[in-house]
């Protein structure tokens, strides 16, 4: 009898995770997702899957609007590291403009822990002021 009863509790256990699965899916009729539906189908078609079922285009929206945001906030951490860092004399002049700026490489690192290579041309600017001349020209 102990046989049994131990049997039953993880069919029991996956009738609550299927339950749950159906709910959450159910779930996504009513969502309106960050990712239009529209875009989602683009690239899921672009490489070769379709499927006529809208939760699964949301599910796949959600999943992405969840690593955007991983990212997003590994690469905040990765420019507050890189802000923090910086020398004393420096940080004076900084402490009136507390903005936190997102640079190419803070956004590179936060994707290489995904496995993500990001690579960039050597012309590719991380400021505003970058590949200006300060002194004017004649022409």
């Amino acid at each position: 009898m102990n046989s049994q009863s131990s049997q039953q509790q993880p069919n029991d256990g996956r009738h609550d995770d299927d339950a749950a699965l159906t709910d959450f899916l159910a779930s996504l009729m009513d969502y309106t997702p960050t990712i239009p539906d529209e875009l989602v189908e683009h690239y899921l078609a672009k490489s070769g899957f379709q499927c006529p079922d809208v939760r699964l285009t949301r599910l796949v929206a959600v999943a992405t609007q969840k690593f955007i945001a991983d990212v997003a906030t590994d690469a905040l951490q990765h420019c507050k590291a890189r802000q923090s860092s910086i020398v004393k004399d420096k940080r004076d002049k900084q402490q009136k403009d507390k903005r936190l700026v997102l640079t190419m490489e803070d956004l590179s690192k936060a994707l290489r822990e995904y496995g993500v290579n990001v690579k960039h041309q050597e012309y590719f600017a991380d400021s505003p002021s970058a590949g200006l001349d300060s002194a004017p020209r004649d022409e």
